[in-house]
């Protein structure tokens, strides 16, 4: 079983800064992909970034240039960090793994966090 805690969601003011921090837990390979996702209700959860235990990264082109996704391996953690949000970036921000077993691909999610972007 694999378990995905987020921290650090809240209100942000438009043009501040916000961390988001993930660990995850359990029976997970040392090669994955892990990866933010976000979703207001009423619509569908989309990928915001994702990032590749060797480092490669991918950033949905609405936060490209804003967000910054990092991951400590050895620590199991990803992070995003959320510069000059702006109220459209409002969302409950969810945390993703997804990884081979060798037979399929598995793919776990947190419970997500609020980000609301407001003054």
């Amino acid at each position: 079983q694999v378990h995905l805690v987020e921290s650090g969601g809240g209100l942000v003011q438009p043009g501040g800064s916000l961390r988001l921090s993930c660990v995850a837990s359990g029976d997970i390979p040392s090669v994955n992909v892990m990866a933010w996702y976000r979703q207001v209700p009423g619509q569908q959860r989309l990928l915001v970034a994702s990032i590749t235990t060797g480092g490669n990264t991918e950033y949905a082109d609405s936060v490209k240039g804003r967000f910054s996704i990092s991951r400590d391996i050895a620590k199991n953690t990803v992070f995003l960090r959320m510069d000059t949000p702006k109220p459209e970036d409002t969302a409950v921000y969810y945390c993703n793994t997804k990884f081979s077993n060798g037979i399929t691909w598995l793919e776990f999610w947190g419970k997500g966090t609020q980000v609301t972007v407001s003054s």
